[in-house]
């Protein structure tokens, strides 16, 4: 049995979009791990909450590259 597997077309024509739509996401997120930390008395939690917002900014600034980088070509 032949297989016609083809991979789907590169469509990168929303590109910006979704990574807009991610930053914003993101940006919500940091958002309420940050409204979080006023709950726990965990130091334990707090470090990796703020650990993973640190993530996350680097994260939104890889989009915002991204952007620039789909903006330019």
């Amino acid at each position: 049995m032949a297989y016609n597997n083809k991979p789907k077309p590169d469509d990168r024509s929303d590109n910006v979009e979704k990574l807009q739509s991610m930053i914003h996401d993101t940006i919500e997120n940091i958002e309420a791990a940050e409204e979080s930390l006023q709950f726990t008395d965990s130091e334990t939690q707090r470090e990796q909450i703020e650990a993973k917002n640190e993530r996350r900014r680097e994260s939104i600034e890889s989009f915002r590259s991204e952007i620039k980088d789909e903006n330019s070509q």
